[in-house]
């Protein structure tokens, strides 16, 4: 999966409409293996992208958590200090 598309589901306040649009403009672009469509490919490019957002918004309305929600703070904090060790950056 692509590193840069990162949970939305159970954070708190919930994602916005940009987090959701980035994570399918970020989708499409790995799938379609490419960063900036063409002009010929460009309507289909956005089209893909907006039909995912709306799938991906839907997906999260509809899902159910039984446990707290994150807080992106902490959660952040924690994904630092494993790039810290992962990289071996202090």
């Amino acid at each position: 999966m692509c590193r840069n598309i990162h949970t939305l589901h159970n954070f708190e306040p919930r994602a916005t409409s940009a987090e959701v649009e980035a994570a399918a403009l970020q989708y499409v672009r790995k799938i379609s293996g490419s960063n900036k469509p063409s002009k010929a490919n460009e309507d289909a490019f956005n089209e893909a992208v907006h039909q995912i957002a709306h799938a991906t918004q839907h997906l999260l309305d509809s899902l159910v958590s039984h446990g707290p929600a994150k807080n992106r703070e902490e959660e952040a904090a924690k994904a630092r200090a494993r790039a810290a060790v992962r990289f071996g950056t202090a």
